[in-house]
Parts: structure tokens; C-alpha cells; sequence
């Protein structure tokens, strides 16, 4: 039964394959003139992320075109994965990463290495990035990889793979910049020397960013946080952010020099608050939307979403499996949240892209926790995003359009809602988004300047 389900599921990846459009060539994602978003070809690229750590480990040549091209049907156009989630890593063919669990020894005459780039070629088959993590963190804290051993394995990667359009290297691994910080700089160092065309970063531990420790440095391109899987009741770190990711972006975004910055690992959908307690509440499609435009309207250059079972590949056979994940990664793949993030960045899109940027002041009561509202404006256009649907005041003064065009965006299925066109005589106006007000009735305040009729000018 499962060699029949294989099969099945392989002509069905190779009958949507034969239904896509040839791909041209892919570029390398830049950094945009302004330091603030990314760019390809000169062109606006919105970072839509899925995390798939342990895509090289989990699964099969048919398993990984199933989960790319369903992934790109759902709008995303990057992948973080893991190399090395540990040092004795073995794929689901059996054949291992490194001999002798030594990173500056990598395996090439087993299957590993080429399942790597076989998942790279197919992802630029499709338009994708892979955002690759070269080691786990914790192999790194524990002291399993010295600096001389850092140094040969990232000049593998970079020989390897900066032949690659698609590439974006992610230091780190769920790791402050602290435990292990010499073997970080010169995996960061080594990438960025050796690989200048491709973009570095650092993927931090829960309730950290990588600024904290790495902004300065040549090597890091663009900052990410990753806001984590706890509530608000549950965050004792200091500073306390509690769900409220925003806050990152606000403190990143003050830095200088100035560098990109995004959220890259949020709470996933279906994994328990606080991530060990499997009875505890899981965060849910409302969350994940609420953690996109929240992060993305205070400035952020893209977003990652994830999912509990996707994440880590989970099979009905498997036994190694974290944070009670229940349903198999099939099944989930097409969880709500999934189908979802794909009108975040098409509402970005929509509008002159580069010229974005946050401006609270152009709303009266920003609200706390829940009730927070973010605003964003750019060339004739500004964006509100409430995660409850309470009214929305907004300071027409700060707003330069004359004559308005007004609507709602649906993020749940992408759709507009008119609301009217009205002349902006400056005060503050009122707007009552669709529906009752309560957590996960969530809109987008779209405001979009009107050419004024000649009489008019």
C-alpha cells in the first residue's frame, strides 16, 4: 500500500509539473537601493517563506517535488531548510551527511549531498529560493564544530552551491550569536567571502534577532528574528515582547546601517503555545495572519510562515517527532494558514513597493496587544491592518490625498470590500471594518489616492 501510494503520488506531481510554465533563468536576490527590502533583477521581491527544516533529511525525491510544487501554487517563493540538523544525519535513502560526524569532512560519494542539489534545481524549477541553514545550532553550543572544522565546511558549501541562482545562506539555527559566536562569524565570514553573490543571515533562537549580536558585521546582509512560539502569558524574556513581533521589526528597523529585516519564524499553525505542553492551545491560521501583517506593515521585508507537521516532515511511520504534531505533513500541507499567506504579498505588491514604510501617527488609538493596529503608507496609498475589526481612526492631516478611494481587504481570500470615495478635508475619520469585532476578524484599511477632476486642481 504505501509503494502503491508512492506511485500515485508521483504521477500527480509529474501531471502538475507538465501543466507549469517553462521558468527563465533565475537572479540572485539583492538588496533593494533603500537598505530596507529585497529586490531581483531591480524588481520588488516579497519574501513569502515556509519553513521545511527537515526537507533533506525526511523525504524523497517524490515527497520534495510534491511539497515545492504545492508550495509554490500557494504563493511561496522560499524555503528555509536545514543541511545538518545533527552531525550524524541520515536521509531517507540511509546514506549520511559527514563522515564521522565531522562538518569538514561532508560525504559526497553517498546519495545525501545530491538529494540537496536535486531539491535546489527543482526549487529554481519553480521560481524558489532555498534559504539553507548550514548547521543546527545546538551542534554548535555543544562544542561538536570547532573553527578550523567551520571554516572547511563552509568553504564546501560555497564551492558547492554559489554556482546556484537560488541560494540564501541562514547562519545560525535557532541559536543566540553567543553560544558558539567565533564558529558563527566565520561560517558568516567565510560564506560571504567566498559567496558574495548570495545573501547571508543569521536564524536566532526564540525571542531574539540577530542584530543583537551580528548587525555590524560585513557578512550579514539582512537581519531576522524569529518572535517565537510562546503567548504573552508565557514570555519571561527580557525585553518581554510577548506576541507582539512588531516590536522587533520597530527595534531593527532604528539600526544603523541600515539592513532589511523580517520575521522568520513565528508561532507555527498547530503547534501548542509554548511548544512542549501538547494539551496547551495551538496557534491557529488567525494567528499566523495576525504575526504577517503586523511584522510586514511595521516594516518587515517578508515573512515565514510554518506549520507544525510540515516542518518537520512527519509520516504516519515516523517515531522522532516534536511539539504533538498530529496529522501527517500531506495532510497538512494544506492547512488554512498555507493557503492564506499568499494575499499578504500580493496586497504589498499592488502598490509602488519600494516607497513603503511604517507611520503609526497616521492612526488615533494604536491600541495594545490584540487590539494593536498597524499603518503603513506609501506613494499615494496607505494600508491599516486590525486583527479584531474595532474601528480604525485614522488622522486624515497626516494623509496627503485629496480625494480618497476607501476599501477593506480580506485577509483570509484576498478580496476587497468597497467602501466609498470622499474628499480628505483633514481631521480624523472613522472607519468600521465588516463583521462583529472579535480575535481573528482581521481587515486591511486600504486608503488609495483619486486623480482630482480638472475643475478641481
Amino acid at each position: 500500500m504505501k509503494k502503491l501510494s508512492s506511485v500515485i503520488c508521483l504521477l500527480l506531481v509529474l501531471l502538475s509539473n507538465a501543466q507549469m510554465q517553462p521558468i527563465k533563468q533565475m537572479q540572485p536576490i539583492k538588496i533593494a537601493v533603500n537598505k530596507r527590502f529585497f529586490t531581483v533583477n531591480g524588481k520588488p521581491f516579497f519574501w513569502l517563506g515556509d519553513t521545511g527544516w527537515l526537507l533533506f533529511k525526511k523525504c524523497t525525491k517524490e515527497e520534495a517535488i510534491l511539497y515545492l510544487e504545492t508550495r509554490r501554487k500557494q504563493g511561496f517563493n522560499v524555503i528555509q531548510a536545514m543541511l545538518l540538523h545533527e552531525l550524524d544525519v541520515i536521509d531517507a535513502y540511509g546514506d549520511s551527511a559527514l563522515f564521522n560526524k565531522d562538518v569538514s569532512k561532508p560525504n559526497t560519494t553517498k546519495h545525501y549531498w545530491d538529494m540537496v542539489d536535486f531539491v535546489v534545481n527543482e526549487a529554481a524549477k519553480r521560481g524558489m529560493y532555498m534559504a539553507l541553514v548550514p548547521v543546527w545550532g545546538g551542534n554548535v553550543k555543544n562544542g561538536h564544530v570547532s573553527e578550523q572544522q567551520a571554516e572547511l565546511y563552509a568553504t564546501f558549501l560555497t564551492n558547492r552551491f554559489k554556482g546556484k541562482p537560488n541560494i540564501i545562506w541562514l547562519n545560525g539555527g535557532d541559536i543566540k550569536g553567543s553560544d558558539g559566536e567565533k564558529v558563527w562569524k566565520i561560517i558568516g565570514r567565510t560564506l560571504h567571502e567566498k559567496d558574495s553573490n548570495h545573501l547571508v543571515s543569521f536564524h536566532p533562537r526564540g525571542r531574539a534577532t540577530s542584530s543583537t549580536w551580528f548587525h555590524n558585521e560585513n557578512w550579514l546582509d539582512f537581519n531576522m528574528f524569529q518572535s517565537g512560539h510562546k503567548d504573552y502569558a508565557q514570555d519571561t524574556t527580557e525585553p518581554r515582547m510577548g506576541e507582539d513581533n512588531w516590536k522587533f521589526v520597530v527595534n531593527d528597523y532604528a539600526l544603523k546601517p541600515t539592513k532589511p529585516t523580517m520575521d522568520g519564524e513565528p508561532s507555527y499553525e498547530n503547534i501548542p503555545h509554548g511548544l512542549h505542553d501538547s494539551s496547551a492551545p495551538r496557534w491557529t491560521a488567525d494567528d499566523v495572519r495576525r504575526y504577517a501583517y503586523w511584522s510586514v506593515l511595521a516594516g518587515g521585508a517578508g515573512f515565514t510562515y510554518g506549520e507544525n507537521s510540515v516542518m518537520q516532515f512527519k509520516n504516519s511511520w515516523n517515531k522522532d517527532i516534536s511539539f504533538g504534531a498530529v496529522k501527517t505533513w500531506k495532510e497538512e500541507i494544506n492547512a488554512t494558514g498555507a493557503t492564506q499567506m499568499q494575499y499578504v504579498k500580493k496586497l504589498m505588491l499592488s502598490k509602488p513597493y519600494f516607497e513603503r514604510m511604517p507611520d503609526q501617527a497616521l492612526i488615533n488609538n494604536q491600541g495594545e496587544r490584540y487590539n494593536y493596529l498597524a499603518a503603513a503608507k506609501g506613494k499615494g496609498y496607505v494600508f491599516v491592518y486590525t486583527y479584531t475589526g474595532r474601528n480604525i481612526a485614522v488622522n486624515m492631516g497626516k494623509y496627503a490625498g485629496r480625494k480618497v478611494k476607501s476599501s477593506w481587504y480580506n485577509p483570509r481570500n484576498g478580496q476587497y470590500i468597497a467602501i466609498g470615495i470622499f474628499e480628505n478635508n483633514g481631521g480624523t475619520k472613522t472607519f468600521d471594518p465588516p463583521g462583529e469585532e472579535k480575535e481573528g476578524n482581521d481587515w486591511v484599511l486600504v486608503l488609495e489616492d483619486l486623480p482630482l477632476a480638472p475643475e478641481e486642481g
